[in-house]
């Protein structure tokens, strides 16, 4: 329904509301509630003002009937009719109150006249009210075709604008305002050269002749604007001009899509392939296509020349009878595989043209339908020629320097054995003359037993110097003991052995007060035996170090370092100036006087030579009076990816 509009008087707003009513869009029983209402309306003012016999019974009835058509269509005009007629036959026509005429033919003839005026106002009216619907039925859809044309243009995700021929704007969306950066009111004071780049100018003013001489209809192509801000804004512009029904030139209509982003798409990709081409040059690379359904190999981007390939479309044929025989069984087997989705394809091969052998490393994806068949495959091809040669090159030295270094080694380990052979020998061989001298010693003293004096003191350096001597070669003797032998690997529990040779030391000097600190369930795969004599050898010197200290503490303990365990024993006792840490280490050097702690200098060369079998390290830090640490680990150390 259309609307008033709102500067109408009120008079005109109520015609307006009578002319605009629509009997359709009430109720059925009220439209003919009203009629029946209307009639008796009518039948009780006729009766009230003129008694039945003074005639004109049906005046007021035709203007109910009227009413009720106007009012309720042309059924309820019919029904007001109807029941209008019926009550002034009972109630006007003698004899009243009975449908009994007095004169059947007069009357006969008054309601047939009544019934036809009555259809043909009925009628009428019906029909001004049918012709008075289609009129506003079209006036809104003129009116929604209109707005929606408007919406349109303004809501067009694209810059519209209609202008004159001379370049003046007749409209301008906010679409076109807002790619070039302008504001509506300044747009319309600003023709389209005023914006559009100098060098797009003469295409474009060339174009418009061509359109206004009647040589194209429209024209569309690309034209940067500068922007209010003063950058470039690419745009796809399509001029078409509208003409007179004379044929004369009305004016123009433009349609102006902001492309920046593709051009700057376009730009970044043609970067990117130049990238890729300069990238596939220094690699040595060619990409290539392959379709399944027609067994075609086509090279990309002209790579196949940065390989020197002898064309840029191969047929799977072509490829065969380049691949080497001794080659073609394993490619073929995987690319079988791989188009089957049965493997990755990632070969090396080698290819023979131009009168020459060539190797290649091979890779390819494979794009697969909706059931997981291969339809095409995008792979790369590098050139590894030169790396297979030296490849080649290495394996022959590598094979010549294995060979001799398992002569070197041979030659190493027997000079080796032969010197562990040499020092058990001699250590052995020792022994006798300290037990002769030990013994002649012995019998002088038991011979002459009031020796005194110079003389004893004498022999007992004989006698104290060959024990020292004895307990020597026990010491080289264990360190060839050492060295030899099959490792075996076994768990053991460390934190078990501390206890029970700290319980040992303690029992041997129970004058001591010693408290130690065993971390618990220590375990460690190395070789039991070994191990007992690395505990043994740190636990005692930490026990023979701690003697002058008042209250000693012994500890072992465990952290993880690199992903690998490393244990430390430590205590609070002498100590040493690591300044000459780099002796510690070394067979018969010791750090403190004889005369401050007895030993022979063996126990921690022994001690690095069983960790050293073990692949680990052992590592010692110590302050003078502060005690020291030593930590070792039993296993190598792990590579790092």
């Amino acid at each position: 329904m259309t609307s008033t509009p709102p500067s109408a008087s009120p008079l005109q707003q109520r015609w307006q509301r009578v002319a605009n009513w629509q009997p359709q869009e009430h109720s059925i029983w009220l439209r003919h509630g009203v009629a029946v209402l209307l009639t008796l309306l009518a039948v009780g003012v006729r009766l009230a003002v003129a008694p039945p016999e003074a005639g004109g019974r049906f005046i007021t009835l035709t203007l109910a009937t009227a009413l009720s058509a106007l009012y309720g269509g042309f059924l309820a005009g019919m029904l007001s009719m109807a029941l209008g007629m019926l009550l002034a036959n009972i109630l006007m026509v003698p004899p009243y109150g009975s449908l009994s005429f007095a004169n059947p033919t007069a009357t006969f003839w008054l309601n047939f006249w009544h019934v036809v005026t009555q259809f043909a106002v009925v009628g009428a009216i019906h029909l001004m009210q049918r012709q008075n619907r289609h009129l506003r039925e079209a006036t809104v859809q003129l009116q929604q075709s209109k707005k929606q044309l408007e919406d349109t243009f303004e809501q067009a995700a694209t810059g519209m604008a209609h202008s004159e021929i001379g370049g003046a704007w007749i409209r301008v969306n906010q679409r076109y305002c807002d790619i070039v950066g302008y504001t509506r009111e300044e747009m319309q004071r600003m023709h389209f050269r005023d914006f559009t780049h100098p060098d797009d100018l003469e295409l474009d003013m060339r174009q418009l002749k061509r359109t206004l001489d009647g040589e194209i209809a429209h024209y569309s192509f690309e034209k940067r604007y500068i922007h209010r801000l003063g950058h470039v804004v690419w745009a796809y512009v399509t001029i078409s001009l509208v003409r007179k029904p004379s044929g004369e030139p009305d004016y123009l209509i433009a349609v102006v899509q902001d492309i920046s982003a593709r051009k700057t798409t376009e730009q970044a990709l043609r970067t990117s392939e130049h990238l890729l081409r300069q990238a596939h040059a220094i690699a040595g690379l060619a990409s290539w296509r392959a379709d399944m359904a027609t067994g075609r190999f086509v090279t990309l981007a002209g790579s196949h020349q940065i390989l020197g390939l002898p064309s840029a479309d191969f047929s799977g044929e072509d490829l065969l009878a380049l691949t080497h025989p001794d080659d073609l069984p394993r490619a073929l087997s995987l690319w079988k595989r791989a188009v089957k989705g049965e493997a990755p394809y990632h070969i090396e091969y080698r290819l023979r043209f131009g009168g020459e052998e060539h190797w290649f490393l091979v890779q390819a994806e494979f794009e697969r339908d909706a059931h997981g068949r291969a339809v095409s495959a995008l792979g790369v091809i590098q050139d590894i020629t030169q790396r297979k040669h030296a490849e080649m090159e290495i394996q022959q030295l590598n094979a010549s320097l294995e060979q001799r270094i398992h002569h070197r080694t041979e030659a190493l380990k027997a000079a080796y054995d032969e010197l562990e052979s040499y020092s058990y020998a001699v250590a052995h061989d020792l022994r006798s003359p300290l037990r002769i001298i030990n013994g002649f010693a012995q019998a002088l003293h038991e011979d002459h037993p009031g020796m005194n004096g110079e003389s004893l003191s004498h022999l007992q350096r004989i006698t104290a110097a060959s024990k020292k001597m004895g307990e020597l070669i026990d010491g080289l003797l264990k360190l060839s003991q050492y060295a030899r032998g099959e490792l075996q690997r076994q768990p053991v529990n460390l934190s078990a052995i501390a206890t029970r040779l700290l319980e040992e030391f303690a029992s041997a000097e129970p004058q001591r007060q010693v408290r130690w600190e065993i971390e618990p369930h220590l375990h460690v795969m190395a070789d039991p035996a070994l191990v007992e004599a690395l505990m043994q050898n740190l636990l005692h010197n930490a026990w023979k170090y701690t003697a002058n200290t008042p209250q000693a503490v012994i500890s072992l303990r465990m952290n993880w370092q690199d992903s690998q365990q490393r244990f430390s024993v430590s205590d609070n006792g002498a100590g040493f100036d690591m300044a000459r840490a780099a002796k510690l280490f070394q067979p018969f050097q010791r750090l403190h006087m004889p005369h401050e702690f007895s030993g022979l200098g063996i126990g921690l060369a022994t001690s690095l030579r069983i960790v050293q079998r073990h692949g680990g390290e052992l590592l010692a830090t110590a302050e003078p009076g502060q005690g020291a640490t030593f930590s070792f680990t039993l296993t190598a150390r792990p590579l790092l990816n």
